[in-house]
């Protein structure tokens, strides 16, 4: 038994794989021959046959299956053995999870949204358009109860073409285009594709209530699949910045997966989006500043927030002291 896993498989593994280009040349004449000796094709299909009726298989065109996870290995693998760059691997990977991403996890929130009142001048609109930078604003109207809607799209180009002529003091009304509402649970992918399909570069976010939650711009759903997409108007201030005494400083509208990519940690991904709300979601109560929990070996604190939101959570490890 011996002699054979060592002269019959060991060995001849071995040097295929060493040897790789003469293996396959000093063996091609022999597999040829048998690839085309019918008697054992014959036999080899009915053994596939036989074996797809008791494991229930689906016929010998649909081939074997790799799972997710183990496609993923295979690439971790690759990249480990520097098969494929680093930079390859984290493509592949995001766009392998790209499939399960739906809108809530991508969206601007409503606190985020830069908008313009229902009413508004058009140079009050352009102005608020120049200040952040954007292309498009919803534009916001408030009902009896004090409850604020998305009315339409504002869209710069329009703001500009209106001052150009002379009518920068009327109405920005005028110039509403209609918004795309969509349900925050919509997979990004399908979202792209009807983007692509009916020319909209921006979707207005609601919950399952109809209230209004964030936004979602075709760009949000490219830094999905290929990262971060910074130019001359965004805030280049990183989501995670080291402190001299040890700590680090982290925005608590990162991703949690981020979050636990950066500091290898095994915070739970499914029931919160963002660190802010993990923490508001552990904590159970709105918090106030230093306020502090610890987590699986790690303090989080809150150092920021705004109104009832947590914007800023220092973070450091914590040291056992014997």
């Amino acid at each position: 038994m011996v002699v054979f896993f060592v002269f019959a498989e060991a060995v001849p593994k071995t040097y295929a794989v060493q040897q790789p280009d003469r293996a396959a040349l000093s063996t091609s004449k022999l597999i040829s021959l048998l690839v085309g000796f019918w008697p054992l094709m014959m036999i080899s299909k009915g053994l596939i046959g036989l074996t797809n009726i008791v494991v229930k298989g689906k016929g010998l065109e649909q081939g074997p299956f790799v799972g997710e996870q183990e496609f993923l290995g295979l690439v971790e693998a690759a990249a480990q053995e520097e098969v494929i760059e680093h930079e390859e691997r984290e493509l592949i990977e995001s766009i392998i999870e790209f499939g399960d991403t739906v809108v809530r996890e991508i969206m601007r929130p409503r606190p985020d949204i830069v908008s313009v009142d229902f009413g508004s001048t058009i140079d009050a609109a352009i102005d608020e358009a120049f200040e952040h930078g954007v292309s498009r604003m919803p534009v916001m109207s408030e009902d009896e109860d004090g409850n604020q809607d998305v009315v339409g799209i504002a869209y710069t180009k329009d703001l500009m073409k209106r001052i150009r002529a002379g009518e920068g003091s009327q109405s920005v009304d005028s110039l509403i285009r209609p918004a795309v509402v969509i349900p925050e649970n919509k997979p990004v992918a399908k979202l792209m594709r009807e983007m692509q399909r009916d020319h909209f570069h921006m979707a207005i976010v609601a919950d399952e209530y109809g209230s209004i939650t964030g936004l979602v711009t075709l760009e949000d759903c490219l830094e999905e699949l290929v990262g971060e997409i910074v130019d001359e108007h965004d805030d280049e201030d990183p989501m995670v910045r080291s402190l001299p005494n040890g700590e680090s400083l982290v925005d608590a509208g990162m991703a949690i997966s981020e979050f636990n990519d950066h500091f290898e940690t095994k915070l739970d991904e499914d029931e919160f989006d963002t660190v802010g709300g993990f923490l508001f979601g552990i904590l159970e109560h709105v918090p106030v500043t230093g306020e502090s929990l610890e987590i699986d070996g790690w303090r989080f604190v809150v150092d920021e927030l705004e109104g009832r939101r947590i914007t800023k959570v220092r973070v450091l490890p914590v040291v056992d002291v014997e």
